[in-house]
């Protein structure tokens, strides 16, 4: 066994155990990933892939037993090469956070601009996806921190700190006729088309539980996974728009009101990291600059691995 299969094996996963589409995330030939699965199951003993012809359906029993295994191998292979990098140069490596759009473009761009006039020979990749992506980025260690609303506090391998909390909030066009109020109800809003978040995205269960609370059926037109598509429809007159209060600033939306703010329940955002995995000195400090009282010795002592 060796890392490379291991790779070969983790990508044929993630994509969609499409042995093509694994191989050009390699960029290595199809054929080379069968043979090394096909090496692999052999040094095994069992097969890791449930087979219809040359078609790969999911993973065996076996398969997902491996799997977990190889992910976390090669996480601290990661942890093994991120360690001698901080050691041999503290002030300089790659750091890569996995966050939603919405943390990216609303809430990040201060600690960003701030973590990096300290840090100016740090690499920073931000990698966009959704709450399960985000997961699977921290889980699979292509990630060193993972920001987002949805699902990082539930998944045991990780460990997650609350960043900042937030409500949802409903604007309107500056024309539209509840513009010049800031007292609209549910069952107002439940009449009119509505423009908000897809399913999984910036806080959209608490969205369905309050107009289900009050026994109301919310006319979704259009969901996005964008803030800034959203408003962009709410100004075309699609509706009325709900989104994270930090996504709405009167002086850049200036054709754009808010019309209701505290219907909604209270949203906590995260930053969370693998439980046993190393993080750099420059990561501990960018998540101290979200949150001061998040010192590098409690976030180590929380994932199981010290700074140096």
């Amino acid at each position: 066994m060796n890392l490379q299969q291991f790779r070969i094996l983790q990508e044929a996963v993630r994509s969609g155990y499409n042995f093509t589409d694994a191989a050009a995330a390699l960029n290595t030939s199809q054929s080379g990933v069968s043979k090394h699965i096909k090496d692999l199951e052999l040094e095994l003993g069992v097969e890791l892939f449930e087979r219809r012809g040359k078609r790969m359906l999911g993973l065996t029993e076996a398969g997902r037993s491996v799997i977990s295994y190889v992910e976390r191998i090669l996480a601290d292979s990661m942890s093994i090469k991120r360690v001698t990098d901080q050691i041999r140069d503290p002030a300089s490596g790659e750091f890569v956070i996995a966050t939603t759009h919405t943390q990216a473009r609303y809430a990040l761009p201060g600690v960003i601009k701030q973590f990096r006039d300290e840090f100016p020979r740090v690499r920073l990749s931000i990698k966009q996806g959704d709450p399960t992506e985000i997961t699977a980025r921290l889980r699979d260690g292509s990630a060193h921190i993972g920001i987002a609303t949805e699902s990082l506090s539930q998944a045991p391998e990780l460990v997650a700190f609350p960043y900042y909390t937030w409500r949802h909030i409903v604007i309107a066009h500056r024309d539209d006729p509840l513009a010049r109020r800031t007292d609209v109800g549910l069952a107002e809003i439940a009449k009119r088309p509505i423009v908000t978040y897809g399913q999984g995205f910036t806080g959209r269960p608490l969205i369905d539980a309050a107009f289900r609370d009050h026994d109301l059926a919310p006319d979704i037109v259009v969901s996005a996974i964008d803030s800034d598509v959203i408003k962009s429809y709410v100004v075309l007159g699609l509706g009325l728009g709900i989104v994270t209060e930090v996504a709405f600033h009167p002086d850049s939306d200036p054709d754009l009101v808010r019309i209701a703010g505290a219907l909604f329940p209270e949203a906590t955002s995260y930053i969370a990291a693998p439980r046993g995995r190393f993080l750099p000195g420059y990561a501990h400090r960018f998540i101290q600059l979200c949150r001061p009282e998040l010192e590098p010795t409690l976030v180590a002592a929380a994932i199981g691995a010290q700074p140096k």
